[in-house]
C-alpha cells in the first residue's frame, strides 16, 4: 500500500478522466490520496470530488500564490470548513518567493492564519516553501512558540538546514517525482538522513512526474516511482519505504481512516 498525499484532482488536466485517473491508482496500490486546495473559494469543487471517491480526501486552504485574494478568510473559516468528514487537512500555505504572485506580507499573514487554524484543530498544515527557505524557519519557530500544530513541508527542495529545522518542530518532509531527477543529488542527501518516521511521498500531480515519466503529465499512480527512489536512497526495500511512508501518512493525517467503509 502507498498513499499520494498531495496532489490537484480539481485541476483541468484532470477533467476529461478522472475516473480512470482514481482507478489506476488503485491498480498502482495507492489506496489513498488527498486532493489539495489552492483557493477556499473553489473549494466546494473540492469537496465534490472527495464525496465521489472512497479513498479520495481533501484541504482546505489558499495557496501562496493566491494569498492576496484570500485575506478576508479567516482561521475560524478555515477550521469550520474543516468539519465536513472529507476535509483532512489545512492548506496548501506558505512562501512562495520564487515567482512571487503574492506580495509578500500577504504571504505571510494568509500562513498564519492557516498556522492559527492548523493549531486550533490539530489537522496536518500542508506548507508550501520554495527559496524562503529563512521566513519560513523564521515563521514555524515564532508559531511553534504559540502552540504546537501537525505539519508537513510539501514537495520539499529546501536546503538540509530548513528540513532539520522543520523536524526539530515535529514537522513531516514529503517528496515528489523531483527525488527522481538527475540533477537532485543535494535532495536525495537530505532524504536518506531524515529519520524514518518523518517522511512521507506525493506527486503534486499534474505536475512533476517522475523519472520515467519526466515531461508528462503527472498523476497520483505514479507515486510508485518517488517511493522506489526514497526506497534506494535511503538502503530499504520498497516494500519497507510503502510500509514506513504510509504508517507516517496515517499518523499525521490522523482523520483519514486506515480502513475504509465496505459500499454495498
Amino acid at each position: 500500500m502507498l498513499v499520494d498525499s498531495h496532489c490537484h484532482l480539481d485541476f483541468p488536466d484532470f477533467k476529461s478522466e478522472l475516473e480512470a485517473v482514481v482507478a489506476r491508482a488503485g491498480a498502482a496500490g495507492i489506496e489513498r490520496i488527498v486532493t489539495i486546495s489552492t483557493r477556499v473559494r473553489r473549494h466546494a469543487e473540492l469537496i465534490a470530488i472527495a464525496e465521489r471517491f472512497a479513498q479520495v480526501y481533501c484541504s482546505v486552504g489558499t495557496h501562496p500564490h493566491h494569498a492576496h485574494e484570500e485575506l478576508d478568510i479567516t482561521a475560524d473559516d478555515l477550521a469550520a470548513r474543516s468539519r465536513h468528514p472529507k476535509v483532512v487537512a489545512i492548506g496548501e500555505a506558505g512562501l512562495d518567493y520564487h515567482y512571487d504572485n503574492s506580495p509578500r506580507d500577504a504571504q505571510e499573514k494568509g500562513f498564519r492564519a492557516h498556522i492559527a487554524a492548523a493549531r486550533a484543530t490539530q489537522l496536518p498544515l500542508v506548507i508550501h516553501a520554495r527559496e524562503a527557505d529563512d521566513d519560513m524557519a523564521r515563521i514555524l519557530e515564532e508559531e511553534t512558540g504559540k502552540g504546537g500544530f501537525p505539519a508537513v513541508l510539501h514537495c520539499f527542495t529546501g536546503t538540509r538546514d530548513l528540513a532539520m529545522r522543520g523536524v526539530a518542530l515535529g514537522l513531516f518532509v514529503s517528496f515528489t517525482g523531483i527525488l527522481t531527477f538527475k540533477n537532485s543529488d543535494a535532495l536525495r542527501a537530505i532524504a536518506a538522513e531524515l529519520p524514518a518516521d518523518r517522511i512521507l511521498v506525493e506527486t503534486d500531480a499534474p505536475y512533476l512526474a517522475p523519472g520515467p515519466y519526466r515531461g508528462k503529465r503527472n498523476e497520483p499512480a505514479y507515486v510508485v516511482e518517488t517511493a522506489k527512489t526514497l526506497a534506494a536512497v535511503r538502503g530499504v526495500t520498497f516494500d519497507e519505504i510503502a510500509r514506513q511512508t504510509t504508517e507516517n501518512f496515517f499518523r499525521l493525517f490522523n482523520k483519514v481512516p486506515r480502513t475504509l467503509a465496505k459500499t454495498a
